[in-house]
């Protein structure tokens, strides 16, 4: 295991804690009295530049990359998909599902994946797989903590949201990862948040005419959110996901989950039981289980 791969596992590791931070953020803002459109818009704008600006300094690296505006406009198209998961994950974090269970909620883009690769690709779930997702399933139902809470306590549209930002989360995955592969990884992430910032101006544009905004938002929150989940996030994971491979990579991102859970205790003083903690460690055992066949194959490559 050289320097090099050990840098990059360290960085995912990084990325994947940076974006179990955002829910933290977001509830913190809500807490403020900040609407949904001034959170979601300034993050996107702010992401926006941040990443175009990485580009722009580093640009000199990737001449030799051929690609045209096609590729461009396809790469727009689909970072619409990352403004809807983060319209469904912060409105289920404003009707008040705790942030546990909206990370909870959003991983469930694991099992996900491998029904649309059966739906596009025709690949039939392996064995493996179909344990992992049933074990993932059971993992969310006991992390959810459903069984302790009264039904009027239970916030179904909350829930529903989760799980559209799920859904929605997984075609952003898939979707990046097969279009317009070829261009510059600096240039993919800023052309991805340009068109995510175009679709967030169209879906909460009209809140801005109904509420004010306040342009406090930027520098009191959404800096710190875009800078967590949308900067430094996604340019490492494009930079280093790569070097360390899907497989061992699928792993380590996963400790947004703990990352978000132990965040929420600490700083929002959610209250995580026995059965939640069991429920997110068998979702992350299922994570590592999912990949071993993949762990394996590579490492017979090798």
């Amino acid at each position: 295991m050289n320097l090099k791969y050990i840098k990059s596992l360290l960085c995912v590791a990084f990325a994947s804690s940076c974006y179990g931070m955002v829910a933290i953020f977001v509830r913190l803002a809500y807490q403020q009295h900040y609407h949904t459109a001034e959170i979601i818009i300034s993050q996107a704008l702010i992401g926006f530049l941040g990443l175009f600006l990485i580009y722009f300094i580093s640009k000199n690296k990737y001449k030799n990359y051929s690609y045209t505006k096609k590729d461009i406009l396809k790469l727009m198209i689909c970072g619409c998909s990352f403004a809807f998961t983060n319209t469904f994950f912060y409105q289920a974090v404003r009707l008040g599902i705790p942030v546990a269970i909206c990370t909870v909620l959003l991983m469930q883009a694991v099992w996900m994946g491998s029904v649309v690769d059966f739906i596009v690709n025709k690949k039939k779930p392996s064995i493996v797989e179909i344990i992992a997702i049933l074990t993932i399933l059971v993992g969310t139902f006991l992390a959810t903590n459903i069984l302790e809470h009264k039904k009027e306590q239970l916030n179904f549209s909350g829930l529903t949201f989760g799980f559209l930002a799920a859904v929605s989360y997984t075609f952003s995955l898939f979707s990046t990862n097969k279009i317009s592969v070829n261009v510059p990884p600096t240039l993919r992430p800023a052309c991805l948040l340009f068109g995510a910032s175009l679709m967030v101006s169209l879906i909460w544009s009209h809140e801005l005419v109904n509420e004010p905004f306040h342009p406090s938002i930027f520098y009191k929150y959404g800096l710190i959110i875009a800078f967590f989940g949308t900067i430094l996030a996604t340019f490492l994971f494009s930079s280093h996901m790569p070097v360390v491979g899907i497989g061992v990579g699928s792993i380590v991102a996963s400790l947004e989950l703990p990352t978000s859970v132990i965040a929420a205790k600490i700083i929002l003083s959610e209250n995580i039981n026995y059965i939640q903690w069991m429920g997110i460690l068998l979702i992350l055992l299922s994570v590592v289980f999912l990949n071993i066949p993949l762990l394996r194959s590579n490492k017979t490559s090798n």
